[in-house]
């Protein structure tokens, strides 16, 4: 697109120079991401021409929809999305609703032991993000889904799940886009399943915070949940009862989430190191998840 910047081989530092102009380009991403796509997208408002970025799979779109709001022109066609440079934006005034990938971890933890049900109020339920909410009524839970307004930019809902006898599914490859944040505590889902749960497609979870998949796999292994970890994937066998121990989250929130939410069913103590990073997306985590019913007590410093 025309900027001056460098990095080191490819990692930070990267230094940026101000005052070139940026020219549109067509970009077939190599990889879903939606994060990719929305730098792209925001550069393109000040680059000159058309720019077109074509997706291997469907990501979220919250960026396309806040730009419309906006007043930005932004067309899909299929995987291809483009605007035309140099629009202009009109003031608005946008609500946000609640995170998916955090109230995630609620309806993992009401699945398993809230027989009186747990009820999460306005959820984002942008159908972009809603894998995790079909993942888990694919698995049999009792989850219902009560939409506030159809017609809304961001659609929101209130979220009800119950406790439920779930069983293992092979998770559709179109669907990993859709719950790819929301894989370490579908794997809590998983190994508490009767059955087998098999995942395919999904190596970026290799490259998040931590290899997700790997660290994962250590923690499902620490309490004693038959596993394969597989290079794009993962296959748990669940249906056994969780153990407890010492459970390295290397520094990655939704490892320590996810495992937070297992001790609900562990007939032994969990331990989870090395979880400052939770205040990232989730600082009021460790209150909401007493105030539902699980035990949770939190040291300062790691042992």
């Amino acid at each position: 697109m025309g900027a001056d910047l460098a990095t080191q081989d490819g990692r930070p530092p990267v230094s940026i120079k101000g005052g070139r102009k940026l020219n549109a380009i067509d970009f077939a991403m190599p990889v879903a991401s939606a994060q990719v796509k929305s730098a792209i997208l925001l550069a393109g408002l000040q680059a000159k021409g058309t720019t077109r970025i074509t997706e291997p799979a469907p990501t979220r779109d919250h960026t396309e929809r806040m730009l419309r709001s906006f007043g930005v022109a932004v067309e899909q066609r299929g995987p291809l999305v483009e605007l035309a440079g140099q629009q202009s934006l009109s003031a608005t005034q946008l609500a946000i609703p609640g995170d998916i990938s955090s109230a995630a971890f609620f309806l993992v933890a009401g699945a398993l032991a809230a027989p009186s049900g747990l009820t999460i109020r306005n959820v984002g339920v942008n159908p972009t993000r809603t894998g995790i909410v079909s993942l888990l009524q694919s698995m049999g839970a009792d989850l219902t889904v009560a939409i506030h307004d159809p017609e809304a930019s961001e659609p929101v809902a209130d979220l009800t799940i119950k406790a439920s006898r779930l069983r293992g599914i092979d998770v559709p490859r179109e669907m990993v886009p859709l719950a790819i944040d929301e894989f370490p505590v579908f794997f809590i889902a998983a190994a508490c399943a009767e059955g087998v749960t098999t995942l395919r497609g999904a190596e970026e979870l290799r490259v998040k915070e931590s290899d997700r998949l790997a660290v994962m796999g250590a923690g499902l292994a620490t309490l004693g949940v038959e596993h394969e970890l597989l290079p794009d994937g993962i296959k748990i066998i669940g249906g056994a009862r969780l153990g407890g121990g010492r459970i390295h989250s290397h520094g990655d929130h939704r490892i320590a989430m996810a495992f937070a939410v297992a001790s609900l069913v562990a007939n032994e103590p969990l331990e989870i190191t090395d979880t400052a990073n939770v205040a990232t997306s989730f600082p009021e985590f460790e209150r909401l998840a007493q105030a539902v019913g699980l035990r949770l007590e939190v040291s300062t410093v790691d042992a």
